[in-house]
């Protein structure tokens, strides 16, 4: 028994150690901000949408449309910006089917989204199917590179230097629409929208057309999202490459309490705790599954989850349709 004691405490000590060694370094802080730049413009997405009181379960479809039709317009030429409007613009097309279908006609928001996300995700595969039939390794680009120029920063510029654009634009879409959201009109009428359509219809709001204002620009978003692993962290595109990032989002809206600057934060725990795990995974050797490791993001995010959504204020609207003139 003292032996196995021992030995335990000998593992708890070097994995400490470990992680400590692993948190210290710059290469585990880009990983962070690449594993978690699509979930920070897929929260956003989400958020945008739910402040307007849509839930958009096709968030999951929406990304892998953005990732192939993204990468595909780069393939076929384009610059590599090219391919990121394209998938903002394929991501804005299904959220436009998603708001006519739940906000004009006032369906089930649940059932239209995940339509959207069978829908978007089969279209995307088939047609890499049709477009390239023959192929035995996946097609590839030359994505986005590192922001060199911002190796001069001072402290920061061997992690800010190895970041792509795309992540840069993510921090920077944050601190927008927390702009937007708080500090402009267009900001003020989406959020009474979400807690009180009538109220905003009474002050002069079309209600129906914020909602789907707000849902089609969250989805373009998550479009852009979905490009971001195809343009910057890969170079192809693959089947099940997306791999449940979309409803990651959808839980890290309400980590973040419907607020950008939280979604941030939640984005980067997540892609903290994920980042580590692999780490973690590759120098514990054999000691451990590596099951074990690969449930760590999830079962400490979870956690931070139901500590935190106890207390959440959600948008009272939320999945509530709205018809004009309605009281």
């Amino acid at each position: 028994m003292g032996g196995e004691s021992i030995d335990l405490f000998a593992m708890v000590s070097s994995l400490a150690g470990e992680t400590v060694e692993i948190l210290l370094s710059a290469s585990f802080w880009v990983a962070v901000l690449r594993i978690a730049t699509p979930l920070i413009f897929g929260t956003l997405g989400v958020l945008l949408c739910e402040r307007a009181g849509v839930l958009n379960l096709g968030i999951e479809g929406i990304m892998v449309a953005g990732a192939f039709f993204g990468w595909l317009a780069v393939y076929a030429g384009g610059g590599l910006w090219l391919g990121v409007a394209a998938a903002a613009a394929i991501g804005a097309a299904f959220g436009l089917l998603h708001g006519v279908l739940t906000v004009l006609l006032s369906l089930s928001q649940h059932v239209s989204g995940i339509g959207i996300t069978l829908l978007a995700t089969s279209l995307s595969y088939y047609a890499y199917r049709v477009g390239f039939p023959k192929v035995t390794t996946p097609p590839t680009i030359e994505p986005f590179g590192e922001m060199a120029v911002l190796k001069a920063v001072p402290w920061l510029g061997e992690v800010a230097g190895a970041v792509t654009p795309l992540t840069a634009l993510a921090l920077a879409v944050v601190a927008i629409i927390a702009w937007l959201l708080y500090r402009t009109p267009a900001g003020l009428a989406l959020r009474i929208v979400g807690e009180n359509p009538a109220a905003a219809e009474a002050g002069g709001i079309d209600v129906q057309a914020t909602r789907i204002a707000a849902v089609v620009a969250g989805s373009a978003l998550m479009g852009v999202a979905g490009a971001f692993l195809t343009l910057a962290a890969f170079n192809a595109f693959f089947f099940n490459m997306v791999n449940g990032r979309g409803w990651i989002c959808i839980a890290l809206v309400v980590f973040a309490s419907w607020r950008p600057g939280k979604a941030l934060l939640g984005a980067l725990l997540f892609a903290g705790f994920d980042a580590l795990q692999l780490r973690l995974q590759q120098g514990s050797g054999n000691v451990l599954p590596y099951q074990l490791w690969l449930m760590v993001p999830y079962v400490l995010s979870i956690l931070a989850l139901v500590l935190v959504a106890r207390k959440a204020s959600y948008p009272q609207a939320l999945m509530k349709p709205y018809r004009k003139g309605e009281r």
